[in-house]
């Protein structure tokens, strides 16, 4: 079978739908196929019982004494119509030739609703060669059977009935083969189905495997020579299967994916050894400037210094938030609120902890404090107050913090988000910053399958009269 499919089986995607295509279009054909040849049967045998009870129930003798008049009047006639009715002691069927089940059932019941008293029915085929009167019919009537019949050599049909004489009256009927015929327009039109139909269906695919090739290609050159042949597998990479093309591109995403951690992994290495040569001469820095006798211009030194590590930390932060290394864990999500606004409370920050309810979630308890920090900063540093509030909104923890500030223009909500983005240009420590703090925390958000939203809260008279964070986590 592995065999079979190796040589046999298309291998591309193009391939293996057209295939599919085909297969089904065979399939209706030939359920289509079925019905009609059935429905022609019936029609053929309904044929068949309709001229054979015609004939039958003309008029018949009385009595056996009227059988060789019966017979002479048939013979008279049969120069003009052979197939009257002839009159047998014993049944015309000869051995071999195949009965015709279902019509005899539906003669018989035809005949016997019309009040024929038929002791027994029989119906079958016989070859007309090997019939005398079909014979001699069809030699003198050969022009009329080619224009009624489509087959050089019509079929026949032999129909009998015991009359409770004794005797057997015999008709014949003459019916098309029709199989053939019936079955010819049935390929034609498949064969035109298969053209139209797949050719089109051709076309169509070959349009969408081209961008998928172009595609495959560029993630090959992407992922590069070396690590499609040599890459070391990650955990939970999909396996090659399907068509050829798809694993082609199955393979050439996990040779890009292995490349693309290796380069994540090298950037985490970089930037912590970044973060260290720069954290150690800042250290030296803050114990040199002990040294400086000037207060003011050491409070400014070591305020600079300071400001340096915070914005040191939120780069690292940022870059580190799509890798995180601690694990995801069932957080109670009101006691980590409730933790952090303490820490505020305590530098005696006008922080207000308002409404919260009891909810636990999957989450990274260092992550969630480290977002929640910044949103309160920024509060504080713009809108020197900040209450903080925990609800639930379906299946939604939604955390919110206000601020009594200027609020943002609505132009500038999405812009806000953005790496590095202050409307304030300074760079002072009075509301300074780096200008990532809203990004982290959006990042800290998404990585939990939430989100982080601000807007402008409004006050009576419809200005603005301070801003509200919008964090919204999953519950599940």
């Amino acid at each position: 079978m592995a065999a079979f499919r190796r040589r046999f089986w298309p291998h591309s995607l193009q391939g293996q739908i057209l295939l599919a295509i085909a297969l089904a279009l065979l399939v209706a054909q030939t359920i289509s196929a079925v019905l009609i040849w059935r429905e022609q049967n019936h029609r053929l045998q309904s044929k068949m019982v309709s001229s054979a009870a015609f004939r039958l129930l003309g008029p018949l003798p009385e009595s056996s004494r009227r059988k060789s008049a019966e017979r002479d009047r048939a013979k008279e006639s049969r120069e003009r119509q052979p197939f009257r009715l002839d009159y047998s002691n014993e049944p015309p069927m000869l051995a071999g030739e195949p009965r015709l089940a279902r019509v005899e059932h539906e003669l018989a019941e035809v005949l016997s609703a019309q009040g024929f008293d038929a002791r027994e029915v029989i119906v079958f085929a016989r070859d007309p060669e090997r019939d005398a009167p079909s014979v001699e019919f069809m030699q003198r009537h050969r022009r009329e059977l080619a224009a009624a019949y489509r087959e050089p050599k019509p079929r026949l049909v032999i129909a009998s009935v015991r009359l409770p004489t004794g005797e057997w009256a015999s008709t014949r009927v003459f019916v098309d083969a029709g199989e053939m015929r019936i079955m010819a327009p049935i390929i034609g039109q498949t064969i035109v189905l298969y053209l139209v139909l797949v050719g089109a269906t051709a076309l169509i695919l070959r349009r969408v495997a081209r961008p998928l090739r172009a595609l495959t290609q560029r993630v090959e050159d992407f992922a590069g020579e070396r690590a499609l042949t040599g890459r070391k597998a990650l955990e939970g990479q999909l396996e090659p299967d399907g068509p050829d093309d798809i694993q082609r591109l199955i393979l050439a995403h996990n040779a890009m994916e292995t490349r693309i951690v290796t380069m994540l992994d090298e950037k985490d290495v970089m930037l912590g050894a970044i973060g260290h040569d720069l954290k150690t001469p800042l250290a030296a820095l803050r114990v040199r400037i002990e040294a400086v006798e000037d207060d003011a211009e050491r409070a400014r030194m070591a305020a600079t210094i300071e400001d340096i590590n915070r914005s040191l930390d939120d780069i690292l932060s940022l870059a580190r938030v799509g890798r995180p290394t601690d694990p995801v864990e069932q957080t109670e999500l009101s006691a980590l609120v409730a933790d952090v606004i303490g820490e505020f409370e305590d530098m005696g920050d006008p922080v207000e902890l308002g409404e919260t309810v009891r909810m636990v979630l999957p989450a990274r308890a260092t992550w969630m404090r480290r977002a929640l920090r910044n949103l309160v900063s920024n509060a504080l540093r713009y809108g020197q107050r900040a209450r903080v509030s925990l609800v639930r909104e379906g299946a939604f923890a939604v955390l919110r913090i206000e601020d009594d500030g200027p609020g943002i223009p609505e132009s500038e909500i999405a812009r806000m988000m953005e790496p590095f983005t202050r409307l304030d240009a300074s760079r002072n420590s009075g509301t300074g910053g780096t200008g990532l703090g809203l990004t982290l925390a959006r990042a800290i958000a998404q990585q939990h399958g939430g989100t982080l939203t601000l807007a402008n809260r409004l006050g009576a008279d419809g200005t603005i009269c301070g801003l509200v964070a919008t964090i919204r986590l999953p519950l599940a």
